[in-house]
């Protein structure tokens, strides 16, 4: 990888295609994926749907309108973002630096804290409050080196 990284595109298949543009191989893995991914938006849609509705729409009775409203918001937005984001890299980074940090650091700190019956300056909540604290500093920190790495491109 370090050696050919200059040869190699954020989109592995967009490399082949430029230089196998009419390969069968190539065409039947893009449509694959096409598939995969037409298949995954409702997985994925329908939980995103569910938690805007619970925050934002949770006082107001259930509805057809609210539930078809929200579902176009959501969908105008992947969309807007499928065309205006240049390169998937750069979602993946902003996803990987917040998400990934909570999931390691930060969820499993602020549950034991929740759970726990200790006292509070007992070593285990300190360690899980050191714990909180590092997976909010790791998070941030990524995030802002891929902010500095998108202004300096």
């Amino acid at each position: 990888f370090f050696w050919f990284s200059d040869k190699v595109d954020s989109e592995l298949l967009q490399g082949y295609s430029r230089y196998l543009p009419h390969d069968t191989v190539i065409m039947t893995v893009k449509v694959a994926i096409l598939f995969a991914v037409l298949l995954t938006v409702p997985l994925i849609h329908f939980p995103a749907r569910k938690a805007v509705l619970m925050v934002f729409f949770s006082h107001l009775p259930v509805s057809w309108i609210c539930h078809i409203l929200v579902t176009l918001t959501l969908n105008t937005i992947v969309v807007l973002f499928a065309m205006y984001v240049p390169d998937i890299k750069n979602v993946f980074g902003v996803v990987g630096s917040t998400t990934s940090t909570c999931l390691l650091f930060v969820y499993p700190g602020l549950f034991y804290l929740k759970l726990s019956r200790e006292d509070f300056l007992s070593p285990q909540k300190l360690g899980a409050c050191g714990l909180v604290i590092f997976g909010i500093c790791v998070g941030l920190l990524s995030l802002v080196l891929i902010i500095f790495n998108w202004i300096d491109q």
